[in-house]
């Protein structure tokens, strides 16, 4: 979806975030980004784990005896 994104594109949209937030606005904005995509990151990792436990933990069924 964003690989048609170059430099130009990335500089326009910096210019139109700039334009309607302002200077004082961006870097909150930034940060409250990163915060959101960390605590993505982190909650995404700890599902995985939880899963690969829970499949660990369960207990293996043989599929060949019938």
């Amino acid at each position: 979806m964003f690989s048609n994104i170059g430099i130009p594109g990335l500089i326009l949209i910096f210019v139109i975030a700039l334009i309607i937030f302002g200077p004082s606005k961006l870097p909150e904005i930034g940060r409250a980004a990163g915060r959101t995509l960390l605590e993505f990151k982190s909650a995404a990792k700890s599902l995985v784990s939880n899963e690969e436990q829970d499949e660990q933990a369960a207990p293996k069924k043989d599929k060949t005896a019938g």
